[in-house]
């Protein structure tokens, strides 16, 4: 890899956790009673479609008309939907201050919809210590798709080649590695410091 340019995060999972059980845990009795729900209302896909920018309100009333027996547990993810939101990851947070001490940018780059994600960022100010974003709900695109990652390369003129980009997640990792990114796959803090000391920019 050529001198680092910037250093890209994820946020839920990297910076932030996120789970719907964190709310349905309050509600359901289980979570076998909550894996049920998610598997009946195929809710990976459903929330995958807010990530995509479709709107909240149209996805819980379609939602609530096709399942009615579990409307109201539908629309809780909407109207309590900050429940969902985990503790956050200060020792990634407190990286971020350090890369950025070091002389390198850091962006986001994340699955999230525009308005739910306003609503984090309202409640966790450490996201406007970012050089800049790019948020899939606000372009209506969502990661593993390259276009993602072709937006923030374009919008901050990266070079894919100088820049590094951390994600829990397999898939985003291979999509991101697909469009030239250097890649970490985000397993603990303690591994990504060692990992972004090995690259230089620690």
């Amino acid at each position: 890899m050529n001198s680092v340019q910037a250093v890209i995060f994820d946020f839920g999972g990297v910076l932030i956790d996120w789970s719907p059980y964190y709310l349905y845990r309050k509600i359901l009795p289980n979570d076998t009673e909550i894996a049920r729900l998610l598997q009946d209302i195929h809710f990976s896909e459903w929330n995958h479609s807010f990530d995509e920018g479709y709107p909240f309100e149209m996805g819980i009333a379609e939602m609530c008309r096709r399942y009615p027996e579990r409307a109201d547990l539908i629309r809780t993810f909407d109207e309590r939907w900050v429940e969902t939101l985990g503790v956050t990851f200060d020792a990634n947070i407190k990286m971020i201050q350090e890369i950025q001490a070091a002389g390198y940018p850091v962006y986001g780059l994340s699955n999230w919809n525009a308005d739910k994600f306003a609503l984090t960022r309202s409640l966790h100010p450490f996201f406007d210590r970012l050089n800049g974003m790019v948020i899939s709900g606000i372009e209506k695109v969502a990661k593993p798709d390259p276009r993602l990652y072709r937006i923030l390369l374009e919008r901050y003129d990266l070079d894919p080649h100088r820049c590094i980009y951390t994600d829990d997640v397999q898939k985003n990792v291979d999509a991101a590695r697909s469009v030239g990114l250097n890649t970490i796959l985000f397993r603990s803090s303690a591994d990504l410091h060692h990992e972004l000391q090995d690259a230089g920019v620690l």
